[in-house]
């Protein structure tokens, strides 16, 4: 925006002043051009950094010159006069549709593109004056003895004089008879209800609430003071009510766990929740004790006009307020299964070894496949479909089989390892012993992908070379000649993108933890399993036990197969993505590198130099380690976010586990009695 501003020297509020009023007469053609500078007259340039801000030099101008105090407040009066504003109060800041990309989309447009309401709306004054988003921070700053001091020398009424179809207390009063109706209806739909059956036989307290608060507006409305006090019966029954509907929107979201929950009914709880909080913060603006809260209830209700229209468009809030509990529902699956992949006697140990001798073995398999499959001539599109099918009906055989893909717990652990954080930071009231409890579970995690580690690639290796050999023994052809060199250099990290493509490969293990937990959470919301279990043509049909299993196997093992067959995907065609887009992108993974090195070997005749073999045997142990790591990371600050632990614990999680490793490093790689 340009104003007079860029083109006047302003250096006082004197100077604002002498602009744009001579003697009684506004000069400008805008009316708002005097409000927009001298807010800009007081606006830090960095509002972040300010502590404290003072209008002392406006006070002192009005001081010494009260007839511009009489022209600022007849200025202000005809500017807002008449002006609507029930909408802000009801629309702005929260949710309109339960649709959440429609809700990121129209925000993003909205940042870029400003979304200007009709000109005799209050919420065009505020646009226009208080168009930053950091506006609300340095108001806060101003200390609000200088506000009422300003609010009395101007002359200004309270908000109570009236209660008229145009006055300011009945805009609010519609305001918050609209959120109380919106609440109602949103709260009697299905998917809302379906959340909490307890409230199934009593009656609705949002239908409550409204009524009783239509009682109090009319009670408000009739009086002559226009408010109530604290102890006023209607609002004491109010407030009631209100923690009530808290209670049942609470109630929804602990029932998530239980039940599932929808992105949609997600945002249907959240938009009630904001309006519920939206309307006690009104209900307050009608409260007043004493004569002096008339006064600081309308300064107030000027402030929170301004904070909610300066950050209707936050994107960031509304993704964090949208996707903390579905990631906390899908981490709660992850953290669940991740149960499994920490070992802690001596026999979970070993069993976790034959079950990455097993995993390893099928990898063995899908290396030699997927180099037979390169040999086929097609299309980009064409290799990156046959790889992503030879590597989902592995990782989903490994995984009905109950075997190990080392790396592929992380994203399953890291929530586990939250999980415990979290109940140690509700039981231990010393920060050392949730952190120190922390440090030991995730030796155990660390040990627990050791042996996976040891058991997939000391497998792999034999079964690729083994594999091989018997295709050249049988048909006497060498199917790595052409590609040792390139198997072997991609598995050096100086050489080749090796640690690049490691952390890729990475990214999609968390990925694929996410889906496991995200399928897991539809199912549950969809009732799945209830609706296989009670099929009526499954059951005559198949029968009952049969029913039964089938909805017990689909419950237990569908979002494993369903995640593991994306992560084949993902992992079949990131190459060929890379070869559209003109990126060296592709994956690494330590199982695979293993077997890739016993093809590469293999392809050369096993004339390879030894600088290329130490590299190469480096190399699969960086892989291993940085898929863990990128893997683990993600894993661990999504469940962070999902149970708003703070990232700063990171660092305190760092020292104690240091510090653990340095006084029983053992631990780290063996099971071993925990000190």
């Amino acid at each position: 925006m340009k104003f007079i501003r860029h083109k006047t020297n302003i250096n006082t509020v004197e100077d604002v002043f002498d602009i744009y009023f001579h003697e009684s007469h506004y000069k400008p053609n805008d009316p708002l051009l005097f409000l927009v500078d001298l807010v800009h007259f007081f606006r830090p340039a960095n509002p972040k950094t300010i502590t404290a801000l003072s209008i002392g030099s406006l006070l002192q101008y009005l001081e010494n010159h009260p007839e511009k105090r009489v022209i600022l407040k007849r200025y202000i009066t005809d500017l807002v006069a008449q002006r609507k504003f029930s909408r802000m109060l009801s629309d702005i800041g929260i949710l309109r549709d339960s649709d959440f990309m429609y809700e990121v989309k129209k925000r993003i447009f909205a940042k870029i593109l400003p979304f200007q309401p009709a000109k005799n709306t209050l919420e065009f004054v505020l646009n226009q004056v208080f168009f930053r988003s950091t506006d609300p921070l340095w108001i806060a700053r101003i200390p609000f003895e200088e506000l009422q001091q300003l609010f009395e020398m101007i002359g200004f009424d309270s908000i109570y004089q009236s209660v008229d179809e145009d006055s300011v207390l009945s805009e609010v009063m519609d305001a918050m008879g609209m959120i109380s109706q919106r609440m109602s209806g949103r709260a009697m739909e299905t998917d809302v209800i379906n959340m909490v059956p307890e409230y199934d036989d009593l009656e609705s307290p949002f239908l409550a609430f409204e009524n009783e608060l239509n009682l109090m507006l009319h009670h408000i409305r009739n009086s002559s003071h226009h408010y109530v006090s604290s102890e006023d019966l209607h609002y004491k029954q109010l407030i009631i009510l209100h923690k009530q509907c808290e209670e049942y929107v609470d109630k929804a979201f602990g029932n998530s766990s239980k039940f599932g929950i929808s992105l949609k009914v997600n945002q249907s709880l959240l938009r009630i929740r904001q309006q519920l909080y939206r309307i006690k913060v009104l209900i307050q603006t009608l409260v007043v004790n004493k004569d002096s809260d008339k006064k600081n209830n309308s300064i107030h209700l000027l402030l929170r006009l301004i904070k909610y229209n300066c950050y209707k468009n936050n994107i960031r809030q509304l993704i964090n307020e949208s996707t903390q509990l579905i990631s906390y529902e899908i981490t709660q699956h992850t953290a669940k299964t991740g149960e499994h992949y920490i070992t802690e006697s001596k026999k979970e140990y070993f069993s976790m070894f034959k079950a990455a001798v097993g995993g390893g073995f099928i990898v063995g398999i899908l290396c030699v496949i997927k180099l037979l499959l390169s040999k086929i001539d097609t299309s980009a599109f064409g290799h990156a479909f046959y790889y992503s099918l030879n590597y989902a009906i592995g990782f989903i055989a490994i995984f009905l089989l109950g075997f190990t893909l080392a790396t592929k717990q992380p994203a399953m652990t890291a929530a586990t390892l939250t999980k415990a954080l979290e109940s140690g930071m509700k039981k231990h009231s010393k920060n050392q012993n949730k952190h120190h409890s922390f440090a030991q579970l995730f030796a155990r995690l660390f040990r627990s992908q050791f042996i996976a580690f040891v058991g997939n690639v000391f497998m792999a290796f034999p079964v690729a070379l083994f594999g091989i050999w018997a295709i050249d023994t049988l048909f006497d052809y060498n199917i790595a000649f052409e590609k040792s060199s390139k198997l072997l250099n991609d598995l050096s990290p100086v050489t080749s993108a090796a640690v690049f493509h490691a952390a890729i490969a990475g990214v999609f293990l968390f990925l694929s933890g996410i889906i496991s937990g995200n399928v897991s959470n539809k199912n549950k919301y969809n009732k799945v399993y209830y609706r296989i279990k009670e099929h009526p043509v499954l059951k005559q049909s198949l029968g009952i036990t049969k029913t039964n299993a089938i909805a017990r196997w689909f419950e237990n093992n569908w979002p494993g197969v369903v995640s593991n067959g994306w992560f084949g995907v993902f992992l079949g065609s990131m190459a060929s993505v890379g070869i559209f887009l003109g990126l060296n992108l592709d994956i690494r993974h330590i199982t695979f590198a293993s077997g890739n090195f016993a093809l590469g070997l293999y392809g050369a005749e096993f004339f390879v130099d030894l600088p290329t073999i130490i590299w190469g045997i480096i190399g699969i142990g960086v892989i291993g380690f940085v898929n863990f790591m990128v893997s683990f990371s993600l894993s661990l600050g999504l469940a962070f976010r999902s149970r708003a632990i703070p990232l700063s614990e990171l660092r305190f999680l760092f020292i104690s586990t240091w510090m653990y490793f340095k006084s029983n490093p053992l631990a780290f790689f063996f099971p071993v009695n925990n000190k």
